[in-house]
């Protein structure tokens, strides 16, 4: 996630089951934690509070709309399409993923603003793609670190209202949604799974390359992740969350092979001397899409919340080169906000 002014100081930097769902606070020493903090193996967040009011004072923003209309039409699955794919883009990196008689939403956003306070902060330019009466009835919500962006515990609050579905997080974040009185939550560390028998599912947190910080004190104190679902038809989806671009798309292919369809983010990248580290750019993601040999991609994680320094068309425009310079067609398309891709069956 990147962030306004605004919402600096409380968004910056600085600002097999059983087990893994029954959690202390305290985390075993391995190759992403040390200890005291998580990290990306080989590939640390070098960037701090210098280099943030570095990029702050030389911005050189491209244009975005005060609104945007959506123009997608959605074609939700039914619940007698069990053995189908969709997926349906509701807005910045929250997606209906529909595996069979699996609905599976990743992090979800439904608020007006990515803030922990409803009056400042990054406003969405659009209204979510569905709204909550349009959603089938939820199973999984899978949530890939604790950003406001992609954490937003009002949204979680009202999806466990109004479907109790299971929510997974990475280690850490579980405390945030208890103290909300969500208490259907299962907490993993990377490369461990969760079994959902009502939806056929495992879920699987795989790893990404980002970062963590809700607040001033606690950056790293709370892990991230990527996902890989798994549906008992074999049906297979990939979720990357918020990420820069690292051998962990190869890693993540090697362990569990090439998924159907992967969900990649291609926006919040300029300027790429600050993002890189922890947002990919289209044609980073065109890459990752490559090391993880999907059939199909849709990108996500622009034309919503202005986030960054890129204009609101040019991650569509740089996706269109990138895809040409890796010669790569339409199996990686861009979906309308509020549109389904319903996935081929495999040859």
């Amino acid at each position: 996630m990147t962030f306004r002014p605004l919402v600096a100081a409380t968004v910056l930097p600085f600002v097999i089951f059983a087990a893994a769902c029954a959690r202390t606070s305290r985390y075993p020493l391995s190759d992403h934690h040390d200890g005291h903090r998580f990290f990306n193996p080989g590939m640390p967040m070098e960037k701090g509070f210098g280099d943030f009011i570095k990029w702050q004072w030389n911005r050189e923003r491209h244009p975005w709309p005060e609104l945007a209309q959506n123009t997608g039409r959605s074609d939700l699955l039914k619940a007698n399409e069990v053995s189908s794919l969709a997926v349906t883009w509701v807005g910045h990196a929250t997606m209906l993923v529909q595996l069979g008689r699996a609905n599976v939403l990743t992090d979800p956003i439904f608020s007006e603003r990515a803030s922990p306070v409803s009056f400042a902060g990054p406003k969405r330019i659009r209204p979510p793609g569905l709204a909550y009466d349009e959603l089938p009835p939820i199973h999984v919500v899978v949530v890939s670190h604790n950003h406001y962006d992609h954490l937003d515990l009002p949204t979680l609050r009202e999806l466990d209202r109004r479907f109790r579905p299971l929510f997974v997080v990475p280690l850490g974040n579980k405390s945030l949604l208890e103290g909300q009185g969500i208490h259907r939550v299962c907490e993993l560390d990377w490369w461990e799974s969760v079994r959902v028998d009502e939806a056929g599912l495992t879920v699987n947190l795989v790893p990404s390359a980002h970062w963590s910080a809700r607040g001033l004190g606690d950056r790293f104190e709370a892990l991230w992740g990527s996902y890989f679902l798994r549906q008992d038809d074999g049906h297979t989806a990939y979720f990357a969350g918020d990420t820069g671009y690292s051998s962990h798309f190869a890693h993540v292919r090697d362990a569990y092979g090439a998924p159907d369809v992967a969900l990649l983010p291609i926006g919040a990248y300029e300027p790429r001397w600050f993002m890189k580290q922890q947002h990919m750019n289209p044609s980073d993601a065109v890459q990752a899409f490559l090391d993880l040999g999907a059939r199909f991609a849709v990108p996500m994680h622009y034309a919503t919340f202005r986030l960054a320094d890129e204009g609101f068309d040019e991650p569509l425009d740089d996706l269109a080169r990138a895809k040409a310079s890796h010669a790569v067609g339409d199996a990686f398309a861009p979906l309308a906000v509020g549109g389904t891709f319903r996935v081929p069956k495999s040859p």
